[in-house]
């Protein structure tokens, strides 16, 4: 599920028009390297809006803010639990033929991650827990009417180098929700691999691949992406923008597309 073209362009100019004040490269560096970890001991907020276009026979668009806070708790001497939600904002043209144009909130993903606070002795860094799916959606064809759970996990390692490379995966079921609608089955798979290039500096690589069990269908885009961390006023920041090519959709889905993020970050 993923607000209309001229949107990007707006934030993108408000962005770059704002007034940016550069501090500490050390401390910079460290947040970057704190944004590659999705189970990092950092509190963050990501705005990220994603826009895709050439969907169907209708050529439509889909433009998407998802509202992703992170925050990670203590809960014991050993452990950190991280919960991250996806809250989805979705406005969408002729996604399905002819099917006219939807404005409103998608479904709800909240992921909670039961993580130790020190990597392993060779390094890695990992996470287990739930995943849970609400039916949030304000229009049928933006949510699945459907209750969903199942696990998730991440796994990575970031290297004196500079490095970090890993992957997260989920798996969805539906548990409830409406019976007119379709079953939920649904595996979330993300490879990724970053490269911290120095001054809160950072490009990444990766897939955000989903399987539809119940239809047998991949959807598969590679996305690229460039960040910096900076301070914008008294806010620290990561203001980042990438491409994205969809290998593999379902039917006749989108070509490619575009994202632009902005995370406010809460070093404790």
């Amino acid at each position: 599920m993923q607000i209309a073209g001229s949107n990007l362009a707006r934030i993108g100019l408000a962005v770059l028009s704002c007034p940016i004040v550069a501090f500490a490269q050390e401390s910079a560096d460290e947040l970057a390297k704190k944004l590659s970890n999705p189970v990092a001991a950092l509190i963050s907020v990501p705005l990220q809006l994603n826009g895709d276009f050439n969907y169907g026979s209708e050529n439509g668009t889909r433009v998407n803010l998802n509202i992703q806070p992170v925050i990670p708790t203590s809960i014991s001497e050993d452990w950190n639990v991280i919960t991250r939600v996806i809250i989805p904002i979705t406005s969408q043209n002729d996604l399905f033929g002819n099917s006219g144009h939807q404005v409103g909130l998608g479904d709800t993903t909240p992921s909670f991650f039961f993580s130790p606070k020190k990597p392993t002795a060779s390094g890695w860094i990992w996470g287990v827990g739930p995943v849970l799916l609400l039916p949030t959606a304000t229009d049928d064809l933006l949510g699945t009417g459907k209750y969903g759970l199942g696990p998730t996990a991440v796994v990575l390692k970031q290297t004196e180098s500079g490095w970090t490379y890993g992957a997260l995966i989920n798996q969805i079921w539906s548990v409830g929700g409406l019976s007119g609608r379709p079953d939920v089955s649904s595996m979330f798979l993300q490879p990724f691999v970053a490269k911290a290039l120095g001054q809160g500096r950072t490009i990444t690589f990766n897939t955000e691949s989903t399987y539809d069990w119940e239809n047998k269908q991949w959807s598969v885009p590679l996305n690229v992406q460039y960040s910096k961390v900076m301070k914008w006023g008294d806010q620290l920041v990561s203001l980042s923008g990438g491409v994205r090519y969809w290998a593999e959709t379902p039917g006749q889905g989108p070509d490619w597309g575009v994202r632009f993020v902005l995370t406010l970050l809460y070093p404790k």
